[in-house]
């Protein structure tokens, strides 16, 4: 069963960078068919997909947050991280790491980490 874990500072000053990063366990990131995911979701707001690594190591962003934001993978630690640039309170969150794994066409997010708060506050 994999397992998803997010870490990372739970407040950051504007117009700094962000960076989370997720441990992965029970399943390594290159295996084939799995799409790393990072959602966000604002106070009293839905959910927000911000992009996706695949397992082959392309990635994928939001067009909305495409410009300030990237992922990497390290395999060594089998973890994937988000770096976001230039925040802004707009951009204070719970943050979630995902995997996506489809099920014959039908694309989904079955599992996820259990989320950590971030506050872009000076």
């Amino acid at each position: 069963q994999v397992q998803l874990q997010e870490s990372g500072p739970g407040l950051v000053k504007p117009l700094q960078t962000l960076t989370l990063s997720c441990a992965v366990s029970g399943e390594s990131i290159t295996t084939n068919y799995n799409y790393w995911s990072w959602i966000r979701q604002p106070p009293g707001k839905g959910l927000e997909w911000l992009g996706t690594m695949f397992y082959s190591g392309s990635t994928y962003y939001s067009p909305t947050l495409e410009s300030r934001t990237s992922i990497s993978g390290d395999t060594s630690k089998n973890q994937f991280s988000l770096h976001l640039t230039s925040v802004t309170p707009e951009d204070t969150a719970v943050y979630y790491c995902v995997r996506g794994r489809y099920s014959g066409s039908f694309f989904y997010f079955g599992s996820w980490g259990q989320g950590t708060q971030v506050t872009v506050s000076s």
